[in-house]
Protein backbone atom coordinates (compact mmCIF):
# COMPACT_ATOMS: atom_id res chain seq x y z
CA UNK A 1 0.00 0.00 0.00
CA UNK A 2 1.30 3.47 -0.91
CA UNK A 3 2.58 5.63 1.91
CA UNK A 4 1.20 9.11 2.60
CA UNK A 5 4.35 10.65 1.15
CA UNK A 6 3.96 8.71 -2.12
CA UNK A 7 0.29 9.70 -2.41
CA UNK A 8 1.19 13.34 -1.73
CA UNK A 9 3.84 13.32 -4.47
CA UNK A 10 1.43 11.72 -6.93
CA UNK A 11 -1.24 14.30 -6.08
CA UNK A 12 1.23 17.08 -6.82
CA UNK A 13 2.16 15.47 -10.14
CA UNK A 14 -1.47 15.02 -11.26
CA UNK A 15 -2.31 18.63 -10.30
CA UNK A 16 0.57 19.85 -12.48
CA UNK A 17 -0.66 17.68 -15.36
CA UNK A 18 -4.16 19.14 -14.94
CA UNK A 19 -2.76 22.67 -15.21
CA UNK A 20 -0.91 21.76 -18.42
CA UNK A 21 -3.92 20.08 -20.07
CA UNK A 22 -6.20 23.00 -19.19
CA UNK A 23 -3.70 25.43 -20.70
CA UNK A 24 -3.41 23.33 -23.85
CA UNK A 25 -7.20 23.17 -24.12
CA UNK A 26 -7.41 26.98 -23.99
CA UNK A 27 -4.71 27.31 -26.65
CA UNK A 28 -6.42 24.75 -28.90
CA UNK A 29 -9.76 26.56 -28.48
CA UNK A 30 -8.15 29.82 -29.63
CA UNK A 31 -6.49 28.14 -32.61
CA UNK A 32 -9.71 26.34 -33.53
CA UNK A 33 -11.53 29.59 -34.28
CA UNK A 34 -8.72 30.65 -36.64
CA UNK A 35 -8.64 27.21 -38.23
CA UNK A 36 -12.39 27.26 -38.89
CA UNK A 37 -12.12 30.63 -40.66
CA UNK A 38 -9.32 29.25 -42.83
CA UNK A 39 -11.38 26.11 -43.49
CA UNK A 40 -14.31 28.18 -44.79
CA UNK A 41 -11.96 29.97 -47.19
CA UNK A 42 -10.43 26.66 -48.23
CA UNK A 43 -13.83 25.15 -49.00
CA UNK A 44 -14.34 27.81 -51.68
CA UNK A 45 -11.22 26.52 -53.42
CA UNK A 46 -12.50 22.95 -53.10
CA UNK A 47 -15.92 23.87 -54.51
CA UNK A 48 -14.37 25.65 -57.49
CA UNK A 49 -12.10 22.66 -58.01
CA UNK A 50 -15.07 20.26 -58.07
CA UNK A 51 -16.71 22.25 -60.88
CA UNK A 52 -13.68 21.64 -63.10
CA UNK A 53 -14.15 17.86 -62.91
CA UNK A 54 -17.95 17.75 -63.12
CA UNK A 55 -17.89 17.00 -66.84
CA UNK A 56 -14.70 14.93 -66.79
CA UNK A 57 -15.22 11.36 -67.89
CA UNK A 58 -14.52 8.50 -65.54
CA UNK A 59 -11.12 6.89 -65.85
CA UNK A 60 -10.88 3.42 -67.38
CA UNK A 61 -10.41 0.38 -65.16
CA UNK A 62 -6.86 -0.21 -64.03
CA UNK A 63 -5.99 3.47 -63.70
CA UNK A 64 -3.03 4.08 -61.42
CA UNK A 65 -3.84 6.19 -58.38
CA UNK A 66 -1.46 8.15 -56.18
CA UNK A 67 -2.52 8.37 -52.53
CA UNK A 68 -1.67 11.63 -50.79
CA UNK A 69 -2.37 11.32 -47.05
CA UNK A 70 -2.91 14.52 -45.04
CA UNK A 71 -1.62 14.30 -41.47
CA UNK A 72 0.60 16.47 -39.24
CA UNK A 73 3.76 16.35 -37.14
CA UNK A 74 2.10 16.88 -33.75
CA UNK A 75 0.38 14.48 -31.37
CA UNK A 76 -1.87 14.80 -28.31
CA UNK A 77 -4.95 15.02 -30.52
CA UNK A 78 -6.71 11.68 -30.13
CA UNK A 79 -7.12 9.38 -33.13
CA UNK A 80 -6.89 12.09 -35.78
CA UNK A 81 -3.83 10.51 -37.43
CA UNK A 82 -4.90 6.87 -37.19
CA UNK A 83 -8.19 7.87 -38.84
CA UNK A 84 -6.57 8.73 -42.19
CA UNK A 85 -4.09 5.86 -41.83
CA UNK A 86 -6.89 3.31 -41.50
CA UNK A 87 -8.82 4.92 -44.38
CA UNK A 88 -5.75 4.64 -46.62
CA UNK A 89 -5.29 0.99 -45.70
CA UNK A 90 -8.96 0.28 -46.48
CA UNK A 91 -8.62 1.98 -49.86
CA UNK A 92 -5.44 0.12 -50.87
CA UNK A 93 -6.87 -3.24 -49.77
CA UNK A 94 -10.17 -2.50 -51.59
CA UNK A 95 -12.18 -3.00 -48.39
CA UNK A 96 -16.00 -2.63 -48.55
CA UNK A 97 -15.83 0.52 -46.40
CA UNK A 98 -13.14 2.14 -48.56
CA UNK A 99 -13.26 5.97 -48.77
CA UNK A 100 -13.42 5.60 -52.57
CA UNK A 101 -16.15 2.94 -52.91
CA UNK A 102 -16.57 1.00 -56.12
CA UNK A 103 -13.04 1.76 -57.34
CA UNK A 104 -10.42 -0.98 -57.61
CA UNK A 105 -6.95 0.02 -56.38
CA UNK A 106 -3.61 -1.74 -56.93
CA UNK A 107 -1.76 -2.89 -53.83
CA UNK A 108 1.45 -1.27 -55.17
CA UNK A 109 -0.13 2.18 -55.57
CA UNK A 110 2.34 4.99 -54.76
CA UNK A 111 1.85 6.76 -51.42
CA UNK A 112 2.89 10.24 -50.30
CA UNK A 113 2.31 11.52 -46.77
CA UNK A 114 2.07 15.02 -45.34
CA UNK A 115 3.05 14.80 -41.65
CA UNK A 116 5.33 12.55 -39.60
CA UNK A 117 2.58 10.88 -37.57
CA UNK A 118 0.83 9.00 -40.39
CA UNK A 119 4.21 8.43 -42.02
CA UNK A 120 5.34 6.42 -38.99
CA UNK A 121 2.08 4.42 -39.00
CA UNK A 122 1.98 3.65 -42.73
CA UNK A 123 5.70 2.96 -43.12
CA UNK A 124 5.33 -0.24 -41.10
CA UNK A 125 3.02 -1.69 -43.76
CA UNK A 126 3.59 0.18 -47.03
CA UNK A 127 7.26 1.11 -46.79
CA UNK A 128 7.78 -0.02 -50.40
CA UNK A 129 4.97 2.22 -51.66
CA UNK A 130 6.41 5.44 -50.21
CA UNK A 131 7.57 7.98 -52.78
CA UNK A 132 7.62 11.31 -50.92
CA UNK A 133 6.96 12.57 -47.41
CA UNK A 134 6.46 16.15 -46.23
CA UNK A 135 6.78 17.67 -42.77
CA UNK A 136 6.72 21.10 -41.13
CA UNK A 137 3.42 21.77 -42.95
CA UNK A 138 0.42 22.79 -40.89
CA UNK A 139 2.34 23.97 -37.83
CA UNK A 140 0.25 27.09 -38.23
CA UNK A 141 -2.87 27.73 -40.32
CA UNK A 142 -2.13 26.28 -43.80
CA UNK A 143 -1.76 28.71 -46.68
CA UNK A 144 -2.13 28.32 -50.43
CA UNK A 145 1.66 28.66 -50.69
CA UNK A 146 2.04 25.47 -48.61
CA UNK A 147 -0.38 23.62 -50.89
CA UNK A 148 1.31 24.95 -54.04
CA UNK A 149 4.71 23.82 -52.72
CA UNK A 150 3.44 20.28 -52.14
CA UNK A 151 1.75 20.18 -55.55
CA UNK A 152 4.96 21.35 -57.23
CA UNK A 153 7.00 18.59 -55.57
CA UNK A 154 4.40 16.00 -56.54
CA UNK A 155 4.65 17.09 -60.17
CA UNK A 156 8.46 16.96 -60.08
CA UNK A 157 8.59 13.54 -58.39
CA UNK A 158 8.39 11.65 -61.73
CA UNK A 159 5.87 9.23 -60.17
CA UNK A 160 3.48 7.80 -62.75
CA UNK A 161 -0.22 8.14 -61.91
CA UNK A 162 -3.55 8.82 -63.59
CA UNK A 163 -5.19 10.59 -60.66
CA UNK A 164 -4.42 11.73 -57.11
CA UNK A 165 -6.56 10.56 -54.19
CA UNK A 166 -6.20 12.92 -51.23
CA UNK A 167 -7.10 11.18 -47.96
CA UNK A 168 -7.92 13.68 -45.22
CA UNK A 169 -10.12 14.29 -42.17
CA UNK A 170 -13.47 15.89 -42.96
CA UNK A 171 -14.78 18.40 -40.42
CA UNK A 172 -18.27 17.36 -39.27
CA UNK A 173 -18.65 19.47 -36.12
CA UNK A 174 -16.56 20.85 -33.28
CA UNK A 175 -16.64 17.43 -31.59
CA UNK A 176 -16.52 15.01 -34.53
CA UNK A 177 -14.71 14.31 -37.79
CA UNK A 178 -14.48 11.48 -40.30
CA UNK A 179 -11.97 10.24 -42.85
CA UNK A 180 -12.79 11.19 -46.44
CA UNK A 181 -11.16 11.17 -49.87
CA UNK A 182 -11.02 13.73 -52.67
CA UNK A 183 -9.92 12.60 -56.12
CA UNK A 184 -8.17 14.94 -58.54
CA UNK A 185 -8.20 13.71 -62.13
CA UNK A 186 -4.90 13.60 -63.99
CA UNK A 187 -3.83 15.14 -67.29
CA UNK A 188 -5.17 12.30 -69.42
CA UNK A 189 -8.69 12.71 -68.00
CA UNK A 190 -8.58 16.45 -68.62
CA UNK A 191 -7.46 15.98 -72.21
CA UNK A 192 -10.52 13.80 -72.81
CA UNK A 193 -12.85 16.40 -71.31
CA UNK A 194 -15.31 17.47 -74.01
CA UNK A 195 -15.77 20.91 -72.44
CA UNK A 196 -12.09 21.71 -72.91
CA UNK A 197 -11.83 20.17 -76.38
CA UNK A 198 -14.23 22.79 -77.74
CA UNK A 199 -11.49 25.39 -77.44
CA UNK A 200 -8.01 25.65 -78.86
CA UNK A 201 -5.58 25.21 -76.00
CA UNK A 202 -1.82 25.11 -75.71
CA UNK A 203 -0.13 21.73 -75.33
CA UNK A 204 0.83 22.26 -71.69
CA UNK A 205 -2.60 23.63 -70.73
CA UNK A 206 -3.81 20.39 -69.14
CA UNK A 207 -0.59 20.00 -67.17
CA UNK A 208 -0.85 23.52 -65.73
CA UNK A 209 -4.57 23.07 -65.01
CA UNK A 210 -3.94 19.77 -63.23
CA UNK A 211 -1.21 21.29 -61.06
CA UNK A 212 -3.41 24.26 -60.19
CA UNK A 213 -6.37 21.96 -59.45
CA UNK A 214 -4.15 19.79 -57.24
CA UNK A 215 -2.97 22.87 -55.33
CA UNK A 216 -6.60 23.99 -54.87
CA UNK A 217 -7.64 20.57 -53.57
CA UNK A 218 -4.62 20.39 -51.28
CA UNK A 219 -5.34 23.80 -49.80
CA UNK A 220 -8.96 22.85 -49.10
CA UNK A 221 -8.02 19.52 -47.50
CA UNK A 222 -5.08 20.93 -45.54
CA UNK A 223 -7.27 23.66 -44.05
CA UNK A 224 -10.04 21.21 -43.16
CA UNK A 225 -7.61 18.69 -41.67
CA UNK A 226 -6.01 21.45 -39.60
CA UNK A 227 -9.41 22.43 -38.20
CA UNK A 228 -10.11 18.78 -37.34
CA UNK A 229 -6.74 18.50 -35.62
CA UNK A 230 -7.34 21.55 -33.43
CA UNK A 231 -10.85 20.34 -32.58
CA UNK A 232 -9.56 16.87 -31.69
CA UNK A 233 -6.74 18.34 -29.59
CA UNK A 234 -9.16 20.54 -27.66
CA UNK A 235 -11.43 17.56 -26.98
CA UNK A 236 -8.49 15.36 -26.01
CA UNK A 237 -7.16 17.96 -23.57
CA UNK A 238 -10.67 18.47 -22.16
CA UNK A 239 -11.00 14.74 -21.51
CA UNK A 240 -7.51 14.62 -20.02
CA UNK A 241 -8.37 17.50 -17.66
CA UNK A 242 -11.54 15.71 -16.54
CA UNK A 243 -9.63 12.48 -15.95
CA UNK A 244 -6.99 14.35 -13.96
CA UNK A 245 -9.72 16.01 -11.88
CA UNK A 246 -11.29 12.61 -11.13
CA UNK A 247 -7.90 11.18 -10.20
CA UNK A 248 -7.19 14.14 -7.91
CA UNK A 249 -10.49 13.51 -6.10
CA UNK A 250 -9.71 9.81 -5.70
CA UNK A 251 -6.14 10.44 -4.49
CA UNK A 252 -7.31 13.17 -2.09
CA UNK A 253 -9.81 10.79 -0.52
CA UNK A 254 -7.15 8.10 -0.28
CA UNK A 255 -4.70 10.57 1.29
CA UNK A 256 -7.27 11.80 3.83
CA UNK A 257 -8.17 8.27 4.84
CA UNK A 258 -4.53 7.35 5.27
CA UNK A 259 -3.89 10.52 7.29
CA UNK A 260 -6.91 9.83 9.52
CA UNK A 261 -5.72 6.25 10.04
CA UNK A 262 -2.25 7.48 11.00
CA UNK A 263 -3.72 10.00 13.48
CA UNK A 264 -5.98 7.30 14.95
CA UNK A 265 -3.01 4.96 15.42
CA UNK A 266 -1.05 7.73 17.16
CA UNK A 267 -4.00 8.44 19.49
CA UNK A 268 -4.31 4.73 20.28
CA UNK A 269 -0.61 4.62 21.16
CA UNK A 270 -0.95 7.70 23.42
CA UNK A 271 -4.05 6.35 25.19
CA UNK A 272 -2.44 2.93 25.59
CA UNK A 273 0.68 4.50 27.08
CA UNK A 274 -1.34 6.68 29.43
CA UNK A 275 -3.38 3.67 30.61
CA UNK A 276 -0.18 1.71 31.30
CA UNK A 277 1.05 4.50 33.57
Amino acid sequence: MATLREIELRLKSVRNIEKITKSMKMIASTKLSKAQKAMQAGKLYGAANAEVFETTKEEPAGSRKLFLVISSDKGLCGGIHSSVTKATRRAITNAPDSPIPGVSVDSDSPVMVVGDKSKAQLSRIYAGNFKLTFNQIGRDVPTFADAAGVADLVMKSNVEFDSVVIVYNKFVSAISYEAAAMEVKGESALKKNESFNKYEMEDDFTKDLFEFSLANALFATLAESHACEQSARRNAMDNASKNASDMIGSLTMQYNRGRQAAITNELVDIITGASAL
